[in-house]
């Protein structure tokens, strides 16, 4: 009896430690407004992202075509010219939650996020804030960050470089689900 407990406690134990977040509905949106001039910016609801609590390992994985414009010209624009989204359809993030601890996050709880952001197929070390809480059974994560467009060779024509912004700011707010 006590060995089928012993396995039945070890069982539990690898699987808690195991667990996994997922979402495939997080929201991803990016600002590169530059004031006086049409606001460039941009939402994507559709983003698929996975943290394994034990590790903190985060990854998440968004289509670039899914990224939706006030403007139809403008998301036109942006996928074809500026993102070449037909030859880098994903953009991806993986990454580690510094010190995570599903245990703590009982009241908003800020860690360090740090990771390789990958789009247009370049790589860019990223370490930013962010902030975990949860609600219900759900695991909330909100962060922002930024990025040049240089760093990803993003080449913005001189006729509307003073319309967008070099520097774009990203901002997620995903809503986790327990992985069964």
């Amino acid at each position: 009896m006590k060995k089928i407990l012993l396995l039945a406690f070890l069982f539990l134990s690898v699987s808690i430690v195991a667990q996994k977040y997922y979402t495939k509905t997080g929201k991803t949106q990016f600002k590169a407004s530059v004031e006086a001039f049409e606001p460039v910016e941009a939402s994507n609801n559709s983003t698929t992202a996975i943290i394994n609590t034990a590790s903190g390992e985060i990854a998440s994985l968004l289509f670039v075509k899914a990224f939706n414009f006030r403007v139809a010209l403008m998301q036109e624009h942006f996928n074809e010219n500026y993102m070449d989204a037909s030859k880098y359809p994903k953009a991806t993030f993986k990454g580690t939650i510094v010190g995570f601890n599903l245990s703590e996050i009982s009241d908003p709880k800020k860690y360090i996020l740090n990771g390789k952001l990958t789009v247009r197929g370049i790589e860019k070390e990223i370490e930013t804030f962010a902030v975990f809480s949860k609600k219900e059974d759900k695991l909330l994560m909100q962060a922002s960050f930024e990025v040049q467009t240089a760093d990803f060779k993003i080449k913005i024509p001189k006729i509307v470089r003073n319309k967008i912004a070099g520097t774009i700011t990203i901002s997620l707010a995903y809503e986790f689900i327990e992985k069964k």
